[in-house]
């Protein structure tokens, strides 16, 4: 079985460690990369594979890399979404694929937790406080995770984890995703709501939804006013899923305990970006999937993904062409 790593050197040493490398190579002989992402260099690569590999910065697999390797059977994307690499030539020729999406997604619903803690907690304005010589004012203010209402708006990877994570604290969770069916919620041990319950009901609210034309600026003038007075909301999905002006006239008028932002629509956000002067209104650099050492997470899963195929076909985080419109 050949095996193509069609990432350019740089991302490949950021998601592979010479650990997984090797374990790849008990599974077949891995053809590596030294090159950049354009056709000349990747086609050598792929030539004859029956995996390919990709990530960050790769082509679509069209009609002109797959006449290079009749054979193909799986393409791992080491990275999120799959709509970068993918072509209506692969889903036809039926080869499988699969992503990273998961991994990266367990960061992402990790900070989403952080985000939670802290914001009940009143992490940020403690920290102000103590920096401007006070100590214990506002304590009042302090909530635990306790009989509270979480809303988690959408059910995806990090949808699914973060409400793995909020089930150790003893608290209602209410989930808005439309593909999602009653008798899934149950299994998720979820209670399903509309979207306008769920704003009306939370005491904090985290976004997991998938930038789709369905939820652009779906947090508005008109849904945010929908929000309780001292609600927290979280976004670590995609920035174009809050209207920014929207968010920043209603925190102006002293709602919302926190905002707290790990996306924005653009990346960075202006410098006149008015959230800016919001002082609740905390602001991360996108931060919250894998970084650093974390993103060698990502080898390991395409390592695993292989693994399985090869063992008995099966594949844990798969891709279809019908899930597409419903993902990020």
């Amino acid at each position: 079985m050949k095996i193509a790593l069609l990432l350019d050197p740089a991302t490949r040493n950021m998601v592979f460690n010479e650990k997984c490398l090797k374990r790849l190579e008990k599974s077949g002989e891995v053809v590596i990369n030294e090159n950049g992402t354009d056709f000349d260099s990747v086609a050598p690569i792929i030539k004859d594979a029956d995996v390919v590999v990709t990530s960050w910065g790769n082509k679509p697999i069209d009609e002109e890399y797959l006449a290079l390797c009749p054979n193909l059977k799986l393409l791992i994307h080491a990275a999120g979404s799959v709509k970068p690499v993918v072509s209506d030539a692969l889903w036809k020729k039926g080869v499988r694929v699969t992503a990273s999406a998961n991994v990266l997604s367990m960061g992402v619903s990790e900070t989403a937790l952080g985000f939670t803690i802290a914001a009940s907690k009143n992490f940020f304005a403690h920290n102000e406080n103590i920096h401007n010589g006070g100590w214990a004012e506002g304590k009042e203010n302090i909530r635990e995770l306790y009989d509270l209402t979480i809303g988690v708006v959408g059910g995806g990877w990090a949808g699914r984890h973060y409400i793995e994570l909020m089930q150790s604290f003893d608290v209602d969770i209410v989930l808005y995703d439309p593909f999602i069916s009653e008798e899934r919620a149950c299994e998720l041990g979820v209670r399903k709501a509309d979207f306008e319950t769920l704003l009306k009901e939370s005491d904090i609210v985290s976004i997991h939804a998938p930038q789709i034309p369905e939820t652009y600026h779906m947090f508005n003038a008109e849904t945010l006013k929908l929000m309780k007075k001292d609600a927290v909301l979280i976004n670590t999905a995609r920035g174009t899923i809050i209207d920014e002006n929207a968010l920043y006239n209603h925190m102006l008028e002293g709602n919302l305990k926190y905002a707290c932002l790990d996306v924005t629509d653009p990346e960075p956000p202006a410098a006149d970006n008015p959230l800016r002067s919001i002082k609740n209104c905390i602001m991360t650099p996108h931060l919250a999937g894998l970084a650093n050492n974390g993103l060698k997470k990502i080898g390991q899963h395409v390592c695993e993904e292989l693994e399985l195929f090869i063992s008995d076909g099966k594949l844990e985080t798969e891709v279809t062409e019908e899930m597409l419109a419903r993902m990020a």
